[in-house]
Order: structure tokens, then C-alpha cells, then sequence
């Protein structure tokens, strides 16, 4: 595999990695996030239809109602023709008239049809499921700061979290500039790119600990850093790719229901696959430099004194 310089280029992917978080946060203020009922609350509808019906049929009703991003679930569905008769729908909050306007649509298009059930709910992921979530990732990011401290060094668990916090940030800045809805899937989905993330940057530091066994002050510390993600590559190339080519036949084929889910997925994991391999070794190189340029001037100074 022809080599191009990763760690020489560091501050061109820092750069590319800060306009990126520049644009999303204009984002995240100017347009702000599409949430989902699991977030607003809405309503439900238990629907019989009299014949087999499809999400997409129902779903074109729907949208001429500008309802079209509601949440589509078939009761004991067809594995081949994905229909049924039991038709599930969570939109947002709806009025009695509205609701009357999109059921007489469905019988009109789609056949005469039973409402077996009518609610209007609160949100199912409220403000403290909000933060005890946010208290679990920070949590787990201190956790991993005590633990790749105890394996390696405190600067390979900050490189570390740091990368973990751009991959979240980034994940937040596409469903943002897409304004995709976010959902209680999407919070799943944050954890697993967490956990793949990081497992992906301590391959990486894990061969650079053991490249510094042989290293000598008088070496290039960039040079032993680039040699170790290069020899880390094929396997990161091998394991994102394999992951991408799954989750990209989900987001494809998977259907509305997991479509943000294989979303989240997909921008997770490519972005933790650029973050473990572009940024997360220079960082720890550049926090490497500056400590050892520090104790460099404290012992100067002693020896002045």
C-alpha cells in the first residue's frame, strides 16, 4: 500500500475536522435538530385496514397530510410483500379534525379500514432520560480516561476521548444539516459508534506503545507515530469497511423504521475511522511534545537557580 504522510499533514485534517464542527454548530443554531415524538410526544393510531396494506402506501397518505415522517409499524407483516391489515402509525400531535381528514384519505386510497385504538402521548424520552443518557456517556468517557490511563498514559486517554467527542459532534452536525429525525434509536446508535470508535484508537495506540519499547530519545517521535498507523491500517481499513458495507445495506434496504438508526450508523463509524486514524496519534504526539518541552524549561531553570 503506497504511503502518504499522515502525521506531516496533521494540521490540514485539523483544520478540514474544524471547519466541518464550525459548519455543523451553524447548523445545530440555525436550524437546530428534527426530534422525534420519542422526544415531543404525538399521537397513535391502531388501524384494520379490510386488505393488506404497505408502509409506503400508508405513508404517501400520510405525507399528503405533511405527516410523512411518522413512524410506519406493520402488525404480523407479509416476509415478502411486507404488508398487512394491522397498521401502526405514531405522528406528532394531531387534532381530532386532522385525524378524521387522514382517515377518511386512507379509506378513500387504501380501502375501508377499523381504528381500533386513538392516543395522544407524552414524550417517551423526557428531559431526565435526556440527562441521565448524557450522565451515562460522560460517565463512560471517565471511565475510559481512568482505564487507558492505567493501561498506557494519561495522554493517550485524552487523545482518546477527544477523538470519541468529535465523532459524536460530528454524528449531531449531519443529522442537523440534513435535519434527519432523531429519535431514541439515535441515542442507541451514539453509544455503539462510542464503543467502536474507541476500540479502533486503542489498536492504534496499543502499536505505538509498543514501537515506543524500542524508540530512543534521539528517534523522531512523528516517525515512530506514522509507522504505527500505517502498520495498523490494512486491519482499521479491513474492519470499518466490512462494518460500512453492512450498515450501508441497512440505510439502503432496511426500511423507514431503522433508516436514522443505519444513518447514525453510517456517519458514526466512517468519522470514527477517519478520527482513530488521522487525528487520535498526532494528538497524543503533539501532547507527547508539548510535556516534554515543558520539563524541558523546568529543568533549565533549575539548573540556572
Amino acid at each position: 500500500m503506497k504511503r502518504f504522510p499522515i502525521v506531516k499533514n496533521a494540521k490540514i485534517f485539523f483544520s478540514i475536522t474544524i471547519i466541518f464542527l464550525l459548519v455543523g454548530f451553524g447548523s445545530m443554531i440555525m436550524k437546530g435538530f428534527n426530534l422525534g415524538i420519542d422526544f415531543t410526544g404525538g399521537s397513535i393510531l391502531d388501524l384494520k385496514f379490510d386488505k393488506p396494506v404497505t408502509v409506503a402506501q400508508v405513508r404517501d397518505v400520510l405525507a399528503d397530510h405533511k405527516l410523512g415522517n411518522s413512524v410506519i409499524q406493520l402488525g404480523s407483516a407479509d416476509a415478502v410483500a411486507q404488508e398487512s391489515q394491522s397498521v401502526l402509525v405514531r405522528t406528532a400531535v394531531i387534532s381530532d379534525e386532522t385525524r378524521r381528514e387522514v382517515m377518511n384519505d386512507m379509506n378513500a386510497k387504501l380501502g375501508n379500514s377499523q381504528v381500533l385504538r386513538v392516543e395522544n402521548v407524552g414524550a417517551t424520552v423526557g428531559d431526565q432520560l435526556v440527562k441521565q443518557a448524557g450522565l451515562a456517556v460522560v460517565l463512560s468517557w471517565i471511565l475510559m480516561i481512568i482505564y487507558i490511563t492505567f493501561r498506557f498514559e494519561f495522554k493517550f486517554a485524552i487523545s482518546a476521548i477527544i477523538a470519541l467527542i468529535i465523532d459524536v459532534t460530528v454524528t449531531l452536525c449531519w443529522f442537523s444539516l440534513v435535519h434527519y429525525e432523531i429519535d431514541s434509536t439515535f441515542v442507541a446508535a451514539i453509544l455503539t459508534v462510542v464503543g467502536y470508535s474507541v476500540n479502533s484508537t486503542i489498536v492504534i495506540f496499543d502499536r505505538i506503545r509498543e514501537n515506543l519499547k524500542m524508540h530512543r530519545k534521539s528517534d523522531d517521535l512523528s516517525q515512530l507515530v506514522e509507522n504505527s498507523i500505517w502498520q495498523c491500517m490494512t486491519r482499521s481499513m479491513f474492519t470499518s469497511l466490512t462494518t460500512l458495507f453492512s450498515v450501508i445495506a441497512i440505510f439502503l434496504y432496511g426500511g423507514d423504521t431503522i433508516h436514522n438508526f443505519s444513518f447514525a450508523m453510517l456517519v458514526g463509524i466512517s468519522s470514527g475511522f477517519y478520527t482513530s486514524t488521522f487525528l487520535a496519534g498526532p494528538m497524543w504526539m503533539f501532547l507527547k511534545k508539548s510535556s516534554q518541552h515543558s520539563d524541558g524549561r523546568v529543568v533549565r531553570k533549575t539548573k540556572v537557580v
